[in-house]
């Protein structure tokens, strides 16, 4: 940290000056910090090793293990030096081999005899094969389509031996053009282009001998129309052990033992400048990021070596902690860490942040010895990431599992309970209801910093930024409000507790003055001008005191006409003077129409207001329920019309936000829909000389999310409009104004605001939920399925069995379940998300993760809660109010006349037949008589 950026964030105010308390607090503040965060850091979220034994290697080393993540089930092959094809379930365990076919020039009973060692082995995703090298100078080709695995494939005749193999597709465009590279032992780079890989990739001619293709590299140009072939040669003076592919920049990344050329970065088209690494005693493996523009290395030595992209000359870090030679590293990039395996089977996780070693695991495989040092395979170390990230270890026939268990920072987020664009940083804060706060950047997406806990466990309810935009103001459900530094994300204040009830509207004014309001009731002030006061006493010297009835729901500001504006849940908007603290104007909708709708969100249009010409027209905004009021301040009548935003009944608009012209108004409503509006020429005269009736025009509508949106805003970014909503869907999306999905913050992949191809356009956008469902609803299916399926013989069930009793019950569940889900169909594609869910999933999202925690205190703390209208709507739980409004479930009505299936009709009749002997018993004094049920 440079002493520059270190008086920039000290400099909150941005004074140009900096006091020797402030200095102090800061020193503090930082170190207590970094402290917080190391510690942190070192609780690495990994499992004990689970070693599984390769009995059918028969001691051979284990090359390489492939995840075939493509081809569900989730499966895995260990590949063997002397080429046995090993397959394992998604618990590991082994099931019989495959070998290879013999060559073209062996017989059949010469199969068993040497057939060159194996060098590498890689996984071609989209057209579900698996390609192994050998020292024969040819590549197999294996389908795995199917549960029984067959050699399709036999490439033989290679100039020289492949010793590195890597497989690139376009996981957006499978049948698309997609490349197999390998590096040979001269140094040289072979690539071969499948032009149309789902035609297949290579032609197939009929015939009717069995076996695998043979096909002579020589001949490959026989297959011009499915594959063409490219060769870059003597990129290296000795083999090349390790190839990466980088689609981004169309780059491949090599390695060798060479010191001449350790790591060498060249383009494939050739036309661009090399990047060439000369490191001593040359490089035995390394892995790439390309998001982080970091080159991880290790050599002979026992050293890991980080690198900048563009900077050959010297690494940025050398990491030092391994007794013996590093044999495999890999990039977690997601975790912020990297992996490194040495000779004596010792593991070590470090930290790319801090550059320090946060766990050492030395694996006890069975095969490790005192003095001897265990045989490894080329490629130990294999990180798999879906569908559960696994870290998997090799040492000879053994085979160790390491589970990376999802730590808190790394969860799914919570729910969303607001947001808020910074225009000065480029950034976009979220704040959710189990007390987050996540600052993202807004141009690619990447989380730039994370609070927890804000306010223990409390919702945060509202936000607001200080006048120069550096300070975060986050206010809570039990009243406490905080002041946060955005550039190192210290708490600098700490605000005084005016009661215990929720805070929903907080502002910053002239001289970074403060107003918060909520259900208190109460507008309280503070300064938070001196930054030397940690704590922050509140001033309620307001003068007018409580001028609502009911609680107050939302709060805005005009610095131009210096008025303040609160709504409360009765309906009532109330227009304060902020110089003389007190009301001097109420608005309220006509009570006739609708009686007491509450106002969710308030916003002043802060251009019109600052010219003089437009302020006889509209000039605040309301949303209530799902009407949006156009009001004006003076004038003898105030609403200047309203219109209703959603397309269903009984919903609400949630987010209201406009672009600093006021000619766009962006809605986001409790169905999920955002809707931008040309409200450039509404509502401009006063409504005596134009027409309050009639609705904006409609420039552009989509659904957003599946859920209830919370928040919409409209902001910019370097002359461009987007459009930001936040979801209790746990999804924060940015859009273009016309509904393109640009991507949703914290998906793995990043967008570029200034390059519209890498938007997330015509995709839908990544949903935790829905991700965390499926993977349950796979892993179940697997469960009833079987442990594992074997490949090469008939598919067997080896797991525990159901009985007929079981197997009717749990058909028994599946039909209730599906009479259940029926229940709940939409009538049209624009009803209440809700309906789309079943009850139970829906009701904990609702529950916003704190209705069932300690209800009673909450109602006890926060005094009064709104009632009356909408209260089958908001209020499923007891009293509990939540802002997540209009979330309305569906009628559930009793079915008639169910089809059902024979056996089910049986159980019905046995059940009749046994309650009306029950009742001839017990209502009878005669002897008893026994009947015969029919089966």
């Amino acid at each position: 940290m440079t002493g520059v950026s270190s008086f920039v964030q000290m400099d909150v105010s941005c004074d140009g000056c900096v006091g020797w308390q402030t200095f102090h607090n800061f020193i503090l503040q930082h170190y207590k910090h970094v402290k917080d965060s190391m510690w942190a850091c070192k609780n690495v979220p990994i499992s004990q090793p689970s070693i599984q034994h390769c009995t059918y290697n028969k001691q051979e080393p284990i090359v390489r293990v492939l995840a075939l993540s493509q081809s569900p089930p989730m499966r895995y092959i260990s590949v063997s030096k002397r080429g046995t094809l090993i397959v394992w379930n998604r618990h590991l365990n082994n099931i019989k081999p495959l070998e290879m076919c013999a060559g073209p020039f062996n017989k059949r009973q010469y199969r068993k005899g040497f057939q060159g060692w194996t060098t590498d082995a890689v996984y071609l995703g989209n057209v579900h094969k698996i390609a192994v090298a050998t020292l024969s100078r040819s590549i197999h080709f294996f389908d795995v389509t199917t549960t029984c695995s067959f050699e399709q494939v036999h490439l033989f005749g290679l100039s020289h031996i492949a010793t590195a193999l890597c497989y690139w597709y376009d996981t957006e465009a499978l049948g698309e053009k997609c490349v197999l590279m390998w590096g040979d032992d001269r140094g040289s780079v072979n690539l071969l282009w499948f032009l149309q890989p789902f035609k297949g990739l290579f032609e197939m001619p009929f015939t009717n001998q069995t076996g695998p293709v043979q096909i002579f590299m020589p001949d490959i140009h026989a297959h011009s129309t499915l594959v063409s072939y490219q060769h870059i040669p003597k990129i290296h003076n000795e083999p090349i052990n390790r190839i990466l592919y980088e689609p981004h920049d169309e780059l491949i990344i090599t390695s060798s033992e060479s010191p001449a050329s350790s790591v060498v970065i060249i383009d494939v088209s050739q036309k661009r400048g090399e990047y060439i690494w000369r490191i001593e005693k040359g490089v035995k493996c390394f892995d790439f990021s390309f998001s982080l523009g970091l080159l991880v290395t290790a050599g002979v030595g026992s050293a890991v070596r980080l690198w900048n992209r563009y900077v050959t000359s010297r690494p940025t870090a050398v990491l030092r902690s391994h007794q013996t030679t590093v044999v495999d590293v890999v990039i977690h990039q997601a975790l912020g860490k990297i992996f490194s395996y040495s000779k004596d089977a010792v593991l070590k996780i470090w930290d790319i942040p801090s550059q320090q070693c946060l766990k050492t695991i030395p694996l006890q495989f069975p095969n490790i010895h005192l003095g001897f040092t265990p045989e490894h395979g080329s490629f130990p170390l294999l990180l798999s990431l879906t569908p559960d990230p696994v870290l998997l270890v090799t040492c000879r026939e053994f085979l160790a599992t390491l589970h990376l268990h999802k730590s808190e920072s790394n969860s799914r987020s919570g729910i969303y309970t607001c947001a808020l664009y910074n225009p000065h940083l480029q950034q976009v804060i979220t704040a959710c209801a189990d007390s987050t706060l996540t600052v993202w950047d807004v141009k690619t997406g990447i989380k730039r910093m994370e609070i927890r806990n804000a306010h223990g466990k409390e919702e945060v309810s509202c936000m607001a930024l200080d006048v120069h935009q550096r300070r975060l103001i986050s206010a809570a459900t039990n009243g406490t409000i905080k002041v946060w530094n955005l550039l190192n994300g210290l708490n600098l204040h700490k605000l005084e507790t005016v009661s215990n009830a929720e805070v929903t509207g907080v502002i910053c004014h002239h001289d970074n003055q403060l107003l918060a309001t909520g259900w208190s009731r109460l507008i309280a002030q503070y300064s938070i001008a001196f930054s030397e006061d940690i704590y922050v006493n509140a001033d309620l010297s307001w003068k007018s005191g409580r001028q609502h009835g009911e609680d107050i729901l939302a709060m805005d500001h005009c610095p131009g006409l210096g008025l303040l504006a609160t709504g409360s849940y009765d309906g009532e908007i109330i227009i304060w003077s902020l110089a003389l603290q007190k009301p001097i104007t109420r608005l309220q909708t006509n009570q006739q129409e609708k009686a007491h709708l509450p106002v969710h969100r308030l916003l002043f249009l802060q251009r019109r207001a600052q010219q003089s010409v437009l302020r006889s027209g509209a000039v605040l905004l309301s949303s209530q329920n799902g009407t949006v009021c156009c009001w004006s301040i003076s004038g003898p009548r105030h609403n200047q019309g309203q219109f209703y935003a959603p397309d269903g009944s009984d919903e609400s608009v949630m987010g209201l936000s406009t672009d600093q012209e006021n000619s766009l108004l962006v809605t986001g409503d409790t169905a999920g829909l955002i809707k931008v509006w040309d409200i450039s020429q509404y509502a401009l005269a006063a409504a005596d000389t134009q027409s309050a009736e009639g609705l904006p025009s409609l420039l552009h509508s989509w659904r957003g999310h599946e859920m209830a949106i919370v928040s919409s805003e409209l902001l910019a970014y370097e002359s461009q409009l987007f459009v930001l909503s936040i979801s209790v869907d746990r999804r924060a999306c940015l859009w273009t104004p016309q509904g393109s999905c640009v991507g949703c913050f914290g998906q793995e992949q990043q967008w570029d605001l200034n390059n519209p191809d890498t938007y997330q356009t015509n995709r839908e956008p990544t949903c935790p939920i829905k991700e965390e469902e499926k993977r349950t609803e796979d892993s179940q299916s697997r469960v009833s399925a079987g442990s594992f399926i074997c490949w090469g013989e008939s598919s067997e069930v080896t797991g525990t069995s159901l009985s007929a009793g079981d197997s009717q019950q749990t058909e028994l569940a599946l039909d209730l379940q599906r009479g259940f889900m029926a229940l709940q169909t939409p009538d049209s594609d624009h009803r209440s998300s809700l309906e789309r869910f079943p009850l139970p999933k829906y009701s904990e999202v609702l529950s916003g993760d704190h209705v069932f925690r300690d209800l009673e205190i909450k109602m006890n703390a926060r005094q009064r809660r709104p009632r009356d209208t909408g209260r089958e709507k908001l209020c499923l739980f007891g009293n509990e109010f939540m802002p997540l409004q209009a979330l309305e479930l569906p009628e559930i009505s009793e079915l008639k006349d169910v089809p059902l299936k024979p056996w089910r009709l049986k159980i019905r009749q046995i059940s009749s037949r046994g309650a009306e002997i029950s009742s001839r018993m017990l209502s009878s004094e005669a002897p008893l008589h026994c009947e015969t049920l029919e089966d």
